[in-house]
């Protein structure tokens, strides 16, 4: 049998310029597109009443009191955008994040909500302590005698299991740890299962840098360490096969999604990660310094923001990102749903 050989002719009798001649046609032959499908939007809950507060350093972004969360999550459901990540700003905090724990934590209490106003939209949990410790590390921390502390990995394991199965018993349909927790993955599918919650998704953070990308979400989160840095547990910057031993290790341990962060600086390692595991779900973050960048330059009349929005998505859904965490997936999607549902 003849093996049919790719065409291989040049100039001029391909022009690849022909493809592109009719907006119709580009439509056509488009490689990849976007849909409001593919986002996920993280919102920001704050305790107590009637709050709607503005992030400086997030234009367009709010932390959310749950009493006032159906203003957003109304627009979520209008524009067809299938998830929202939730992420929890406590009234206490303590050494261990007590307040992650109990059934009437702000984000038991948001989840429960959404769950009365939309029971169809999937609700992933953010899963970290750093939000609810009074030092704003990921984890439990022991203090050394020379002055050094260290992430105590193995009991941070246990609160994350007992925070997660509060959350699931309130309506979370998504864990999605985000600390940088060896062991992690295997620890709640244990916990989950043998509490009943064998149905539970879990969407790691298994590839997270010790980016300087956050700043703004620190602002948004209340969630800044008060000592140190996170370089003991998030990954360091230059490495890039390290990723690959950290998604492998999820997946060997069971997990359902995997997710890099943050995005668009690391288009290479998501397509890495995605190369390697064609076959598990794969999230990434566009993450709030990636975010804010866009609307500081557009507020400067420096780049036409709409296009350098839907740029930066499709870069990062053309590394190989089935789905993007995204603070700009309201604006997008409504500007997608302007073009017919699709960018």
């Amino acid at each position: 049998m003849t093996k049919t050989k790719e065409s291989t002719a040049s100039f001029p009798t391909t022009r690849l310029r022909r493809l592109r001649q009719h907006p119709k046609l580009r439509d056509l032959v488009r490689e990849h597109t976007l849909t409001a499908n593919d986002f996920v939007l993280p919102l920001f809950i704050k305790s107590g009443n009637n709050i709607k507060n503005h992030i400086d350093a997030m234009p367009g972004n709010y932390q959310w009191s749950v009493d006032r969360i159906e203003e957003v999550l109304d627009r979520v459901v209008e524009l067809k955008i299938p998830a929202v990540m939730l992420f929890g700003l406590p009234a206490n905090k303590d050494e261990i994040g007590s307040d992650a724990l109990h059934e009437n934590g702000v984000i038991q209490q948001a989840t429960r909500r959404a769950k009365q106003l939309h029971p169809d939209l999937l609700i992933m949990a953010d899963l970290c302590l750093c939000e609810y410790t009074a030092h704003g590390h990921c984890g439990v921390v022991e203090k050394k005698s020379d002055g050094h502390f260290e992430i105590h990995n193995d009991k941070t394991l246990a609160l994350l299991t007992e925070q997660a199965i509060s959350l699931v018993k309130v309506g979370a349909d998504v864990i999605a740890p985000s600390g940088m927790m060896d062991g992690v993955v295997t620890a709640l599918r244990h916990g989950l299962d043998a509490a009943g919650y064998s149905h539970i998704s879990i969407l790691n953070y298994s590839v997270k840098y010790a980016s300087a990308f956050y700043g703004p979400f620190r602002e948004a989160a209340d969630g800044a360490p008060q000592f140190g840095d996170r370089s003991t547990y998030q990954m360091d910057m230059p490495n890039a096969r390290e990723a690959l031993r950290e998604a492998a290790l999820d997946v060997e341990e069971g997990v359902d999604m995997l997710m890099v962060k943050p995005a668009g600086h690391y288009l290479d390692i998501i397509y890495r990660v995605k190369q390697q595991f064609p076959e598990i779900p794969l999230a990434a973050y566009q993450v709030s310094g990636e975010f804010s960048m866009i609307k500081a330059a557009a507020e400067k009349g420096w780049v036409n923001e709409e296009k350098v929005m839907l740029e930066s998505l499709l870069a990062i859904k053309r590394a190989g990102a089935d789905f993007i965490i995204t603070y700009y997936a309201l604006d997008a999607a409504q500007l997608i749903g302007s073009k017919d549902g699709k960018a």
